[in-house]
């Protein structure tokens, strides 16, 4: 089952996002076999200001426990964490 997680950055928040990002890029390398795509939010002056992932999991408990262990996440750069079932249409 696919998952979108959209996560949305504390304002303010840049620097921590900078100090994580490499703890935050090698985490997701453990899960190439469930990640399909993700990258950042950019704000009008191309400042990240978030991410979106889409990945593949058993369960929304799965999911769930993934966006937990993510350094950001940790790091407590998150204002907000959305996770939603999603499917594929196209292409096909």
């Amino acid at each position: 089952m696919f998952f979108v997680i959209d996560c949305q950055d504390k304002p303010g928040h840049l620097a921590v996002r900078l100090e994580n990002r490499d703890a935050h890029l090698n985490y997701l390398k453990d899960f190439e076999q469930q990640l399909i795509m993700a990258g950042p939010f950019m704000d009008a002056d191309n400042q990240m200001i978030g991410s979106m992932l889409i990945m593949a999991f058993t369960d929304h408990a799965e999911a769930d426990s993934f966006c937990a262990a993510d350094p950001y996440a940790l790091a407590g750069l998150f204002e907000r964490v959305q996770i939603r079932p999603w499917r594929k249409v196209l292409p096909a």
